[in-house]
């Protein structure tokens, strides 16, 4: 079984790559007629830079996965195997991938602006305010979500820090000769892969355990610092490094799936629709789905770094099939051998602890399993560690890109004041300050605890966002594009629209409540409330968004 579904899941997303990846790029948005990217008209040395497509295509990768594609399925096994595969593999070819390729190309398109911005123009200025509103609240459960992520797997296995600290210094290092030497992208990348193995060697010498605590000002450190500093320096290097992990991990993992042959069992039956997934209470897989598997089926978060900080990078527009239609569909190849592993070799890994085994620990055992049994020369010690540093890099990625989206948002919230208060304008216009602020509130609810009650918050978030974002791709290929493509965008988007929506009412009326059930939980009911309230006022701006489009669909033009 193993063997059918990797074989499947290759063919499905190589097939729509080279055949509707394809006519979205030559026959809707025709980019061979496209004028040069704004990386090259707008270069100024620290956000617009014309960047490799490999290189690029690394750093979005890293950027939009994070531990999303991972988590999201690990948790969703409860449903059982089959629901949660549908999911990703429908999701991924009819909604993430559209989502992803058109946000980049719409930012391409509008000079690397936001989608903020885009929205803006397309629905009109009071959807670029809330849209302004929806960025912020999803960029603060990010790092919440992720942030606390990454401290437990640091605080679990004392090899994961300074791997990933000394795998930091590589990719300096390696961006250096990269950028500045005559090596260039062929000798550095050789030297990067020489200090990813120190890297290892390094984590395995120096393993020490901290409290979590320590991790999460660690974390809020680096990436207040990793934010603020230009994107060469640190960011493309380390996320380009970084695809190695993703193209050593999903080649071992998915020659161990072909060659596994062994059946998938789960943590519930093939199929279960009301498992308790989310806080403990039992959840319908419709319409909670996107509340828990997020990235590897679609991602608002995606446009946010797509329009962010990939559009800036992009060389051409036509690589943004590669970057962006790509690195969606080798996300739901990822979320595949997530539930693949676990389904298969999750028992083998963990036994009677399985079920009681945090969502990443399920994936980083059985993932290690897995591959260790059918290819038994990488040894299942060295295999626990490379997941879990992968999984910790990839989310710590998400981390500080999300901060520096963050940044943006409230340096762009902050411009009404230039007039009014320059003084309000000079303080949250700073890019420290408004760094600061992002960082701080994410890590306070991450380390206030709830993560069960955390991550769909996020997630609910951010398929609302993708929803939203499909609405607004929708108006751009009706009235700048090719309206002959309009249905291909507005039929998923609807969809998801009214799937999300009424997900976070459920949420709303059935997990909101649970928060307050046990008092002597004092920071889960703060998070709660902070969450709960958060997702109310989201659910209210949405239908804000909606009307906006509803009363700019029908205009001539946006």
């Amino acid at each position: 079984m193993t063997t059918l579904i990797a074989v499947v899941a290759l063919v499905i997303y190589l097939a729509f790559y080279f055949t509707f990846g394809k006519t979205l790029r030559d026959k809707l948005l025709q980019s061979d007629k496209a004028p040069k990217a704004p990386s090259e008209r707008l270069s100024d040395g620290v956000d617009y830079i014309p960047t490799n497509k490999f290189v690029l295509f690394g750093h979005h990768f890293a950027s939009i996965a994070g531990a999303g594609p991972i988590t999201g399925p690990a948790i969703a096994v409860a449903w059982g195997w089959l629901p949660g595969l549908l999911w990703i593999w429908i999701g991924n070819v009819f909604l993430g991938a559209i989502h992803d390729y058109l946000s980049l190309t719409a930012s391409v398109r509008y000079d690397g602006r936001s989608m903020q911005f885009v929205s803006q123009d397309l629905i009109g200025k009071n959807a670029g305010k809330t849209f302004a509103w929806f960025i912020l609240f999803l960029c603060i459960l990010v790092v919440a979500a992720f942030g606390d992520i990454v401290a437990g797997q640091f605080a679990a296995d004392g090899r994961v820090f300074f791997a990933f600290l000394f795998f930091c210094v590589a990719a300096v290092i390696a961006g250096y000769f990269m950028y500045k030497t005559k090596l260039g992208l062929p000798g550095g990348s050789v030297i990067g892969l020489v200090l990813i193995i120190v890297a290892f060697w390094a984590g395995e010498m120096l393993q020490v355990k901290w409290t979590k605590d320590v991790y999460f000002l660690i974390i809020f450190v680096y990436i207040v610092l990793a934010s603020t500093l230009p994107v060469n320096l640190l960011l493309q290097p380390r996320d380009y490094l970084s695809s190695f992990f993703l193209y050593f991990g999903l080649l071992v993992g998915g020659i161990a799936a072909v060659i596994g042959f062994k059946p998938l069992e789960a943590l519930a039956p093939v199929i279960s629709l009301n498992a308790k997934v989310i806080g403990g209470v039992p959840s319908p897989f419709w319409p909670t789905v996107p509340l828990v598997i997020a990235c590897g089926a679609l991602s608002g978060f995606h446009s946010l770094v797509a329009a962010g900080t990939s559009s800036k990078q992009l060389a051409k527009e036509q690589d943004a099939l590669f970057v962006g239609y790509g690195a969606m569909l080798t996300e739901g190849f990822l979320s595949t051998l997530v539930i693949v592993s676990i389904a298969a070799f999750g028992k083998a890994a963990l036994g009677d602890k399985l079920l009681a085994t945090p969502a990443l620990g399920r994936f980083v055992q059985s993932f290690a399993k897995m591959v260790s049994t059918e290819l038994p020369f990488l040894p299942m010690s060295f295999m626990t560690l490379f997941a879990a540093v992968w999984v910790s890099t990839f989310a710590l990625t998400t981390l500080d890109t999300t901060n520096r989206l963050g940044r943006y948002i409230i340096q762009e919230m902050a411009l009404p004041l230039k007039d009014k208060s320059p003084g309000a304008y000079k303080f949250f216009g700073n890019k420290w300050v408004a760094s600061l602020i992002i960082a701080f509130l994410g890590i306070y609810l991450a380390r206030s605890g709830g993560y069960s009650f955390l991550w769909p918050a996020f997630s609910g978030a951010n398929q609302l966002l993708a929803s939203i974002v499909m609405l607004t791709v929708a108006v751009w290929v009706k009235k700048k594009l090719n309206p002959q493509y309009t249905m291909t965008v507005l039929i998923p988007a609807i969809f998801l629209w009214v799937t999300v929506t009424c997900a976070l009412v459920w949420y709303v009326a059935f997990v909101v409540p649970t928060f307050f059930r046990d008092m002597a939980k004092t920071n889960v009911v703060i998070t709660g409330s902070i969450v709960g309230a958060m997702t109310v006022i989201m659910l209210v701006l949405n239908f804000v968004m909606i009307g906006g489009f509803l009363k700019n669909w029908k205009t001539k033009q946006a």
